[in-house]
């Protein structure tokens, strides 16, 4: 076998609306179409894709409270980490600074699934 690409991750979200207005306005990703039946949004981000899908049960599965980069997330490469922070305080979203000392922070859509976004 011989995997060659990315293609998209999948998110579970309980609140479509309240999500892409997350992903869509507050990270400013752009929305692409997709094809299929069930509730959801997909998003794209070069060659790769967030797919927002909805459920009725989320599971939150944080396993460190104190630093959030060591939950399962996602990560972003921004070009202007201060800009992002204050797109986040705008918005009112929690966000937690890498406490690696990397030029990084953390933050959670409002499922609190988490968002890290780096500058690289």
């Amino acid at each position: 076998m011989q995997i060659t690409q990315s293609l998209h991750a999948a998110i579970l979200v309980a609140n479509l609306e309240q999500s892409e207005h997350f992903y869509g306005k507050i990270l400013g990703l752009s929305k692409v179409e997709r094809s299929l039946k069930f509730p959801g949004e997909w998003y794209e981000i070069g060659n790769f894709q967030i797919h927002l899908i909805v459920s009725e049960k989320i599971v939150p599965d944080m396993v460190d409270f104190q630093k959030w980069g060591r939950n399962r997330h996602l990560a972003f490469s921004v070009t202007d980490l201060d800009a992002a922070k204050q797109q986040l305080i705008a918005h009112n979203c929690p966000f937690q600074v890498s406490a690696s000392g990397r030029t990084a922070l953390f933050t959670q859509d409002p499922d609190g699934n988490i968002i890290e976004l780096s500058q690289v």
